[in-house]
């Protein structure tokens, strides 16, 4: 037999063999791949972030008093319905949500002016609360409720802080403004080793998803 004679589909199977890539290369491939999506530039901060002292927004659900000044037959306490509207003797339904109180205040003071002798009324907020979702790798992830500033880390502290598969330095914050929805990234690994930094405020809406980590 000559020397060169090989067996039927040896050929085939060197072939294959040869042209396939070592598994080698496709670890570095998906090692780069990954790597290369954890280095993405952090998105911007938000515009117009809100602080401690930030005026509260009146929002639906929340509860108000209204307290005239020389007609206390009209004094009520209403919640503010999910469509953002109250329903008020004299003047109707009125929107009362997305609206500072002290803007619904005079608001309410000029549509009660053609009714009542005195039209001054006193609006105010007997229970208001807003709501944010904590998602992706917290330990307790899911909707928190709060009544008082609250910054992005504590509320992802109630939400039992940064799970062991997520990451403190990838987290977004997504806000709807303007009827847009944007997103900024936020690092909070320096707050957790203490180091003193400008907080981040929460608002009622908010989106909160901690990243995994690559690492």
């Amino acid at each position: 037999m000559p020397n060169d004679r090989q067996l039927p589909g040896t050929d085939m199977a060197h072939y294959n063999q040869s042209s396939s890539p070592p598994s080698c290369l496709l670890a570095f491939l998906v090692f780069a791949t990954l790597t290369l999506g954890g280095c993405q530039s952090p998105l911007p901060p938000l515009p117009n972030p809100p602080g401690p002292k930030t005026a509260v927004r009146l929002s639906p659900g929340d509860v108000i008093k209204l307290s005239f000044a020389e007609e206390s037959d009209l004094d009520q306490v209403q919640k503010i319905r999910r469509d953002g509207k109250v329903s008020l003797p004299l003047i109707g339904e009125v929107t009362a949500a997305g609206k500072r109180v002290i803007d619904f205040q005079n608001q309410l003071v000029s549509l009660y002016e053609p009714h009542l002798d005195n039209p001054d009324v006193l609006v105010t907020l007997e229970h208001g609360s807003a709501t944010v979702i904590i998602s992706g790798f917290a330990n307790k992830p899911g909707a928190i409720t709060f009544d008082r500033p609250t910054t992005v880390y504590q509320a992802i502290m109630e939400a039992g802080g940064v799970s062991d598969y997520g990451s403190a330095s990838n987290i977004h914050l997504t806000r709807v403004i303007n009827g847009v929805q944007r997103t900024e990234t936020i690092n909070l690994r320096q707050s957790i080793r203490g180091k003193p930094i400008y907080p981040e405020y929460v608002q009622d809406g908010d989106v909160i998803y901690v990243s995994r980590s690559l690492f």
